[in-house]
């Protein structure tokens, strides 16, 4: 599982990722990453009842944090990036939302970069 020193809390920092950060989508997941300058890089997960029941939700949400467990390292140091799962990421499989995670992921360093 994902430490819980690499987690978001706060419902401010929540809000403040969405609002600020960059946002890249894809079919199962919407990352929204904003950039830090210390500390460790932090995630956090949104998974609405729209994903499904409760059993699917925990379902979805422990996928993930099981793919973001190994993929935090490569986030620029301080970042913080919200994922958002999307209604098909109740029937994807854990190598579909890991290959949505890292195009998301990866798309949205890019419009960092050029920023």
């Amino acid at each position: 599982m994902l430490p819980a020193a690499y987690r978001l809390h706060a419902s401010t920092d929540f809000s403040e990722v969405v609002r600020r950060g960059r946002r890249a989508g894809r079919p199962t997941l919407t990352v929204h990453l904003l950039p830090g300058t210390e500390g460790c890089a932090r995630a956090g997960l949104v998974v609405s009842k729209a994903v499904g029941g409760s059993v699917v939700r925990h379902r979805v949400a422990r996928r993930l944090r099981h793919l973001l467990r190994d993929r935090i390292a490569s986030l620029p140091p301080g970042s913080r990036l919200v994922v958002r799962a999307a209604p098909p990421a109740g029937v994807a499989t854990s190598a579909a939302l890991g290959a949505d995670l890292d195009a998301a992921v990866n798309a949205a360093l890019s419009k960092l970069a050029r920023r």
